[in-house]
């Protein structure tokens, strides 16, 4: 294997951890997965987690009084406080579990529509014509639609920072779109498509400025870089954080919503029905408290006990070594990928201002047509617009192709893929 420095210890005993590496297909060719920021492969001990609890613990939670129910509840349990644990939450009551992250992200702007005044010393969480939401334009969609709803439900304005030509956020105008209407600042932590990590302790600060909510989408920050909120000094702190298990070598199905006790108890409940209640009554119900409050129904109980036990293995191996592997692979996957003619990377060309993500176009073929042929050679890439349709408008193009990195890979898949593209152009006859 060619040696780099950062790449995490033992890479080939860790990838022995993830059992559909070990595939290979009817042609003969190994799995080469390059698309892990869509969704991350699962190690061995989640999948054992899983199917041990559904074997020999499934049982409703809360709810049920026998033994079985008991313990379904605690490995429920346990999974929130294995996650508030990994981001470094100040308080586990504050860890919300939900179906994913565009569900958590959702939860907020819905709650927001319906928030009524203050009554007491919390913040004013209203929102109404005047008003201003931020957002910025690299956003995946699940972080533009439900703050689109909420500015058209309320009569507010929805603004957003523009895109340097390297992909960057612009940042020369941020005194003049946060201001004094603004509401709620919402932006991811890294881009799903263009691999950039957002400066979100500069914007915070800012928000937090003039007393704006700030949200950010961790779903491709969580997977790689180390998150200890309780840690952030509380200006630069955001207000809620959102991710998905599945990127995180964990389960689809769940997602997380973290946010500030004092908000989350002054915000209403977002989906109606059993376990979010204190009393109901035909004339008007109460409340649970956080966060149950936030839980109605049954919660995805299996794939929390996945998702405790996938962010424990991430903690194993350490979220400041996966993201040194990160930053390795994606440096020699940019070096690569320039040597292909006719190849354009969109986004920074710095490792250390990126994430795994990477998209590019290969002039005189179309995205899908790369994706085709490289699956043809066992490459597993994404083509399309990765749910970020406006970044892509930014610089001119459709769709992309994009490869994505995770703990799991090595140097010698990125020659694969480089060696794939090389094929790509011959294929379609571009020399």
């Amino acid at each position: 294997m060619t040696q780099l420095p950062g790449l995490l210890p033992e890479l080939e005993v860790v990838r022995k951890d993830f059992p559909i590496l070990e595939r290979s297909f009817e042609n003969g060719l190994p799995l080469v997965y390059l698309d892990s920021a869509n969704t991350s492969q699962k190690p061995q001990i989640v999948i054992d987690a899983m199917v041990d609890h559904l074997e020999r613990h499934n049982a409703n939670i809360a709810r049920a009084m026998h033994h079985l129910g008991a313990e379904a509840t605690e490995a429920f349990e346990a999974g929130r406080d294995t996650t508030a644990r990994f981001i470094g939450a100040p308080d586990r009551d504050e860890v919300i579990f939900t179906k994913n992250a565009s569900e958590a992200l959702n939860l907020v702007a819905n709650t927001l529509a319906w928030a009524r005044p203050s009554t007491g010393s919390g913040p004013d969480l209203t929102i109404g014509e005047g008003d201003e939401i931020v957002i910025t334009e690299l956003e995946h969609h699940s972080n533009i639609v439900p703050w689109q709803l909420l500015a058209e439900r309320k009569g507010a304005t929805l603004r957003w920072f523009g895109l340097t030509d390297d992909g960057q956020l612009d940042l020369g105008n941020i005194d003049e779109l946060i201001n004094e209407r603004t509401k709620v600042v919402s932006l991811a932590w890294v881009s799903n498509m263009l691999g950039t990590i957002l400066p979100i302790a500069e914007i915070a600060r800012r928000a937090h400025q003039v007393g704006a909510v700030v949200v950010v989408d961790a779903s491709q920050a969580a997977p790689q870089l180390p998150i200890d909120l309780a840690a952030m000094p509380i200006e630069e702190r955001p207000d809620f954080l959102a991710f998905t298990g599945h990127k995180t070598v964990g389960p689809t199905g769940i997602g997380v919503l973290w946010g500030r006790r004092e908000l989350l108890e002054q915000l209403p409940p977002f989906l109606g029905g059993g376990e979010m209640i204190a009393t109901v009554r035909m004339e008007a119900s109460t409340y649970a408290g956080i966060p149950h409050k936030f839980e109605a129904g049954t919660p995805p109980i299996a794939e929390a006990v996945g998702l405790g036990a996938a962010l424990e293995y991430l903690g194993h191996l350490g979220l400041e070594a996966i993201h040194a592997h990160e930053q390795a692979i994606t440096g020699y996957a940019l070096q690569g990928l320039q040597t292909v003619k006719g190849l354009k990377v969109l986004g920074p060309l710095d490792p250390a201002l990126r994430g795994g993500a990477i998209s590019f176009e290969l002039d005189g073929v179309h995205p899908h047509d790369v994706a085709q042929v490289l699956d043809s050679r066992g490459i597993a890439v994404r083509a399309g617009h990765h749910c970020a349709k406006p970044a892509h408008a930014r610089f001119g193009v459709q769709a992309s192709t994009r490869m994505s990195s995770y703990l799991y890979t090595t140097p010698g898949e990125i020659d694969a893929l480089v060696e794939g593209l090389e094929y790509t152009r011959s294929y379609f006859r571009l020399d």
